[in-house]
């Protein structure tokens, strides 16, 4: 996640503080953990919570502009769909423009702006 993060802006913590937080919030489902592999390894991550929140997407840069991201995209919204909810909610950096044309690319839009806490 570290590396697919660089060129997006996000950030994650240490993989065992992460994973601590990760599965002990209320909202963790391990069926709403999607991960793609490839031969050497796990190249895409699309967390969700169980509100229908895409918590983290992200595509290792091996793997980037091969479809990864909007495939996850898609399994997590046909997830989604398969438990009746009718909207799917996620949060984006403003200057993270890559990811808000693959956010388009699916039907999403921008329902509200937040200030990033300083």
């Amino acid at each position: 996640m570290e590396q697919g993060f660089q060129d997006g802006g996000g950030r994650v913590p240490a993989l065992e503080v992460w994973q601590q937080r990760f599965e002990t919030d209320p909202e963790y489902d391990p069926t709403l953990c999607f991960i793609a592999l490839d031969a050497d390894g796990v190249v895409g991550v699309c967390q969700c919570w169980t509100s229908a929140y895409v918590k983290n997407l992200v595509v290792h840069p091996r793997a980037q502009r091969l479809g990864l991201g909007r495939a996850l995209l898609l399994q997590a919204f046909n997830v989604f769909q398969q438990r009746r909810e009718g909207f799917v909610d996620l949060k984006v950096l403003e200057d993270n423009l890559r990811a808000q044309r693959l956010y388009e690319s699916v039907g999403m839009y921008v329902v509200r702006r937040e200030p990033v806490p300083v």
